[in-house]
């Protein structure tokens, strides 16, 4: 494909200029033809499936359309996104021997210090690749795996699991970018969690895209055994540049019978990132699957996490928060098929908007004709802090039987004078009173997850009341 050639020559010196601070050599891949995609699998060492996969995923991507029912991707031109950058460092499982320009970047983010407080494992990816690694030993002993896919990939026990189960979920034929992930893939984590298993601290990826003009495509796979139980956090970060970055991932949650996942996500992204990320969970009978879901940062999003109640009495529980600041189009939600009969899904959403934001809530509720007994709650609320900011509610719900309680609520609403003006008869600012509103908006999506997450979120809530993030 053919390179718009001063925007590539940009590109290309900023990376550069990057790789001369940030570390001696990268290794860099632009655009996408069979030759990148070849050379991709080549330096992956993947198998010949992998390889010939990714192979017929390019060939889908080129007969797939972009999108066009969400907000514009006008400003994404994938000739110009670079699909491929490796650090030049292999990935360690020691924290010491980590180089130190990249060390000092997740450090800045907590990471390991979170893995030292309250975290059964950690995977850090940085650009295209994993460079850290690491589970506790006595977690180890219970028979979790926890590695990068690439490693997961060529291994001769987990090999044949990993092959059973990637993109079986989210197939390239899904959308033009799951068949683009498919074709150009790199890092991510692998989960496996035997039966009655039960994880009892998180185990957590962080996600750091550092180069302007580049693309993220991350797999997770993450299968639960019977009766196991896992939470799994999900981190994501890039600095902000002044060229479209894209982050085009793909996660795949198998929960088996009676199991429960909880996977939780703060996504904290600069407002050049288009987020196109694909989320999907297969859950069988008596299985629980949880998503908390925060979304902060990028120019466009769209995000619906996807959960199939597969087996009787499964259930799935969605609470996501999104914020729209200015020059942000946010187009998120959660959607759910119940196939099986007594199956129960809650789907519970908060959006902010301000400074001209907007926030699309969208959700698909289905219920198949043989998923009688099932009952689906959903509500959505949406706050607006000025009269330039939008936000809208597109639910979709289609029940093909008639024994089901199926119910929907959505309420948008802007902070009351009164109560700014309460607030501050009390001795507080008008800022910090509108930011005290905003923050008890969110109070139910931040007890949902560990503390110091929560405090990250809410952090991230009143940079966003300051303007301050890029």
């Amino acid at each position: 494909m053919e390179k718009k050639k001063t925007m590539v020559k940009d590109i290309d010196r900023t990376i550069y200029d990057i790789k001369d601070k940030v570390h001696p050599s990268y290794e860099v891949k632009e655009g996408l033809t069979p030759e990148i995609v070849e050379e991709i699998s080549k330096t992956k060492n993947d198998p010949k499936w992998m390889h010939d996969f990714r192979l017929k995923s390019l060939e889908i991507y080129n007969n797939l359309k972009v999108p066009d029912w969400g907000p514009s991707l006008d400003g994404l031109n994938m000739n110009d996104i670079v699909t491929y950058i490796r650090p030049d460092t292999p990935m360690r499982g020691n924290w010491a021997q980590v180089p130190d320009d990249i060390k000092n970047t997740f450090e800045r983010l907590g990471i390991p210090e979170a893995e030292r407080k309250s975290l059964a494992g950690v995977g850090a990816q940085y650009d295209s690749e994993v460079v850290y690694h690491n589970v506790r030993e006595e977690v180890r002993r219970q028979g979790v795996v926890y590695t990068d896919m690439e490693s997961a990939i060529r291994d001769p026990q987990y090999g044949s699991m990993v092959r059973d189960h990637f993109m079986k979920l989210v197939p390239p034929t899904d959308h033009k970018f799951a068949a683009l992930h498919g074709a150009v893939w790199s890092g991510g984590s692998f989960v496996y969690v035997p039966p009655h298993v039960k994880v009892e601290i998180p185990l957590q990826s962080y996600f750091r895209l550092n180069a302007p003009g580049a693309g993220q495509f991350e797999h997770t796979l993450i299968i639960l055994g019977e009766g196991a139980d896992l939470h799994f956090i999900e981190g994501c970060s890039a600095p902000k540049y002044n060229v479209a970055n894209l982050h085009a991932g793909c996660v795949e949650l198998y929960v088996a019978k009676n199991a429960h996942l909880r996977y939780s996500t703060i996504e904290n992204w600069s407002k050049n990132m288009y987020n196109l990320n694909t989320k999907r969970a297969l859950v069988e009978e008596g299985g629980n699957m949880e998503w908390v879901s925060g979304s902060f940062g990028s120019h466009v999003s769209y995000l619906y996490p996807m959960s199939i109640l597969n087996g009787e009495n499964s259930r799935m529980e969605f609470t996501g928060i999104t914020f729209a600041g200015k020059g942000q189009n946010l187009d998120t939600g959660a959607k759910v098929v119940h196939a099986a009969p007594h199956t129960y899904s809650d789907i519970s959403t908060k959006s902010i908007s301000k400074d001209g934001g907007t926030c699309t809530y969208r959700s698909s509720v289905v219920i198949l004709p043989q998923a009688y007994g099932c009952k689906s709650s959903v509500n959505c609320e949406s706050l607006m802090l000025d009269d330039r900011s939008r936000s809208d509610t597109i639910p979709v719900m289609d029940i093909q039987n008639d024994d089901v309680d199926v119910g929907h609520e959505a309420k948008i609403g802007r902070i009351s004078d009164d109560a700014i003006f309460y607030l501050m008869s009390r001795g507080m600012s008008e800022e910090d009173a509108r930011a005290m509103i905003v923050t008890g908006f969110a109070e139910p999506i931040a007890k949902e997850l560990p503390v110091e997450y929560a405090v990250e979120m809410n952090n991230l809530i009143k940079l966003e009341m300051e303007g301050a993030i890029g």
